[in-house]
């Protein structure tokens, strides 16, 4: 748990990180749309290899991708079970007793596999490369058409930032209660089921009482600098495309529609 790294904020000095936090949330939509749409290994291998170059600008290791994607290993091996029972099409490529265990049942949960792996490869790159106040301002932007319908654009992207920014500070908080209470002669790793159980539900109550104290104290600091929901505010840091923007846009467009292409003729 400790390794979990989504949501957490990378400070250096690379090519992505300059990158105008807009133009990184459109290419994130539509490096996602992308990913969702083929049905083809080499249109995978195309866009995972556009990812890694992005990751390789942005000096993020593939070290922190893999720590990202550790916690749904349970959850992938799961779906595979459960295709395995379910789906019966395809050749029969190996037998555990009587039981056949079809092709389509795990290409299908490869492809889940791909697409979960290279949508975390995105989401990170996002988070590790993007302050949570730009990434604020550039949500903010994205939904001020909704303003129209008197939707609170402002304040669902103070919302949004917030929790993509709380999710490290509670893994860490979660991590010293733990510690804490392995000192106190709990243990968390052996033992039956249900002593596992009871030992991750003692970490509830401290956890959420951790949780509203950073909450109240992320209050009153903001209230104390004079933030005021829905007033009208001037920035300081004022967001402007540039010319490398538009060209990663450009990019990821054009790596959507080859998604796209590889749909109807790989």
């Amino acid at each position: 748990m400790n390794n979990l790294v989504f949501g957490k904020y990378i400070p250096i000095d690379s090519l992505i990180h300059r990158l105008d936090p807009r133009a990184k949330l459109i290419g994130l939509f539509l490096m996602i749309a992308a990913v969702f749409i083929p049905k083809s290994w080499i249109a995978f291998l195309v866009i995972g290899v556009m990812i890694a170059i992005a990751l390789l600008l942005a000096k993020i290791g593939i070290k922190m991708i893999v720590q990202s994607f550790k916690p749904m290993i349970v959850m992938l091996l799961f779906l595979m079970l459960i295709n395995s029972l379910s789906i019966k099409t395809g050749y029969v490529l190996f037998s555990i007793g009587t039981f056949d265990v079809y092709s389509d049942a795990i290409f299908n949960t490869l492809f889940v596999i791909v697409r979960l792996l290279l949508m975390i490869s995105i989401t990170t790159l996002l988070t590790a490369t993007t302050n949570p106040l730009d990434l604020t301002l550039g949500i903010e932007w994205m939904l001020k058409p909704l303003q129209v319908v008197h939707f609170p654009a402002h304040e669902v992207a103070m919302m949004v930032s917030i929790a993509l920014r709380f999710i490290p500070t509670i893994i860490e908080e979660t991590m010293r209660i733990m510690n804490a209470q392995k000192s106190r002669g709990v243990d968390f790793e052996n033992g039956k089921l249900s002593e596992k159980i009871s030992a991750i539900l003692s970490l509830i109550v401290p956890l959420f009482s951790v949780a509203f104290e950073r909450a109240y104290e992320l209050a009153d600091a903001m209230e104390a600098r004079g933030y005021v929901p829905g007033a009208q505010r001037t920035r300081y840091h004022v967001l402007k495309f540039n010319f490398l923007d538009y060209l990663f846009i450009f990019i990821c467009l054009l790596v959507m529609v080859f998604s796209i292409l590889s749909r109807f003729y790989l």
